[in-house]
């Protein structure tokens, strides 16, 4: 329930704070005084959008702050599930700025629009006018009938299959999908394997390969120059070599003076021996260089084969054709084994359709349980509150699945006898509506957990004894919820545990909205003026004392 509420530079409120009692709280006041306005700012607390319009000073921010006793309602796992400090004391608060910014906190934590809807919902049901639209809705109408029926664990049973179903569903559709993308390349795809398999890549060196080429291209400028090579070296009749050894012989008598002769001497004998081994390796690389046409051929053959392959694949180095012949394969595998899982998912898909539609079904049983005595309670509520030959039906038809059941259920009703029951939003008034609301908030007021219920003006159209029992209700509902009515009904204010009086003050040079909470004699007097306008007679203030006595 809401413990206080606090609100700061709203609209006409300037400053603002009331603390409500437990119980049955009405709100009065004058036509255009704020009543609506106060609505408003709760509404900021559930996560309704605002914008800078509703700032009284727009150059001050704009704060509405309330702080919720939610000891009694079990609200441990939702707060865990947002991530936020649970506490007995919650405290919601709403901040505007000048520049139209806005920021929402729950314990100090700072939180979303969405969190906010999220736990507001559990905090406060309000009534408006948007909810008797809402009463039209089929959605609302069902979720009116779960309320009423309490089934909540059959719901997160029904819940968990549809979640189930749904997974189920997906991945077979997904296989299906892939299946039939599969086939229409699956003959590219094979043809491409093939032709990866076919070039060998494992056997495949193209560095090596690549040079191989330019040696076979070359062989014959490779051969000559390396006779050439050879022949200057030892071949000739003037060689290098043969030079050398005569400068080694030179040096050898002289070599023995001293050390640095020594090593001269040294160094031009270890230059004979290493142009000897290079004479030799030149001769046995020419060896090797043949002229092979035949494996030229072979070689160009190959290495062409693999540009193409890399070209067309667009991709630079062999290993990378590798990757790609891997995974054509792994896919191809996956393709022949598609058929077995499509078959494997079709199985859960059936079991989770099966289960869901067991759960289903016991879902709808429970909902037309309810439905057949939702309809007749609320016949009876509405005939008590002034519409006496009304006449209320649900009715339950059979749908797909969806996240709310398998059912569809739309709320039939007719206000006048002999006339049938047609569609709601076809055939009801706004005050037909208001009273239809109040009516079910009065059954399901017993079912649900919410702490603090909200009416603004739900006495529209009613007045004499339909307000006076529609007050007493209002009373036994607040008996185990907290409940705040704004009206404009003396009945509705003599019923009241506690009477708040909203009025404008005009005393600076703006006007703005306060509020006051009503004691004993101060009720008198404005339930009298209620009655009897601005000077109410005797009659009037006599008319509010019988009022106050009889509740």
């Amino acid at each position: 329930m809401i413990k206080s509420l606090v609100i700061q530079n709203y609209a006409l409120i300037d400053a603002l704070e009331i603390s409500p009692a437990s119980t049955l709280n009405i709100i009065t006041g004058e036509t255009g005084a704020g009543k609506s306005i106060m609505l408003g700012a709760v509404g900021l607390l559930t996560g309704k959008r605002a914008d800078t319009k509703v700032l009284w000073d727009d150059q001050k921010k704009c704060m509405i702050e309330g702080v919720f006793d939610i000891g009694d309602y079990n609200l441990q796992t939702l707060f865990d599930h947002i991530d936020i400090e649970y506490d007995v004391d919650c405290i919601i608060r709403r901040e505007i700025s000048p520049s139209g910014k806005s920021r929402a906190f729950v314990n100090d934590t700072p939180v979303t629009l969405d969190v906010l809807k999220s736990l507001g919902g559990h905090l406060l049901d309000i009534h408006s006018q948007h909810d008797s639209l809402k009463l039209g809705s089929n959605q609302y109408q069902l979720e009116v009938l779960d309320h009423y029926a309490g089934h909540v664990d059959l719901i997160e049973q029904y819940r968990k299959r549809y979640n189930e179903f749904c997974v189920a569903d997906k991945k077979y559709q997904e296989l299906l999908k892939k299946s039939a993308e599969a086939g229409k390349e699956l003959d590219y795809q094979k043809f491409i394997l093939k032709e990866l398999e076919e070039a060998n890549l494992d056997d495949l060196n193209q560095e090596e390969m690549e040079q191989e080429l330019k040696v076979l291209e070359n062989a014959e400028e490779i051969k000559l120059k390396l006779s050439q090579a050879n022949q200057q070296l030892e071949e000739s009749e003037f060689s290098m070599i043969d030079q050398l050894k005569e400068l080694s012989n030179s040096l050898r008598s002289v070599a023995t003076f001293s050390n640095s002769l020594n090593q001269l001497y040294e160094r031009i004998e270890g230059q004979v021996h290493e142009l000897k081994d290079i004479a030799n390796e030149l001769t046995s690389e020419a060896d090797l260089v043949q002229h092979d046409p035949e494996k030229l051929a072979t070689v160009k053959s190959q290495l062409d084969e693999l540009y193409r392959l890399q070209q067309k694949h667009n991709t630079l180095e062999l290993s990378e054709l590798i990757e790609l012949r891997a995974k054509l394969q792994t896919e191809l595998n996956e393709v022949e084994n598609l058929d077995e899982e499509i078959t494997k998912s079709q199985q859960v898909l059936d079991q989770a359709t099966k289960n869901l539609e067991i759960t289903g079904k016991k879902l709808s049983v429970s909902r037309k349980k309810a439905a057949a005595v939702l309809a007749e309670e609320k016949e009876k509520i509405i005939h008590q509150i002034g519409i006496e030959n009304g006449q209320v039906k649900v009715l339950i038809e059979a749908t797909s699945p969806s996240a709310r059941g398998l059912d569809d259920v739309r709320f039939y009703f007719s206000a006048n006898k002999g006339v049938p029951p047609r569609e709601l939003k076809e055939v009801a008034s706004g005050g037909e509506f208001s009273r239809l609301i109040f009516a079910l908030k009065y059954l399901i007021a017993d079912k649900t957990a919410l702490p603090t219920i909200i009416f603004d003006e739900i006495d529209t159209g009613v007045s004499g004894e339909i307000a006076l029992r529609m007050i007493q209700m209002m009373r036994k509902m607040a008996k185990n919820h907290q409940v705040i009515s704004i009206s404009h009904l003396p009945q509705f204010a003599a019923g009241g545990d506690t009477h708040y009086f909203v009025y404008k003050d005009h005393g600076d040079a703006k006007s703005v909205s306060r509020i006051k909470k009503l004691e004993s004699d101060e009720r008198i007097t404005a339930i009298a003026r209620m009655i009897g306008g601005d000077n109410p007679s005797e009659v009037a203030f006599e008319n509010a004392r019988e009022l106050l006595t009889h509740q």
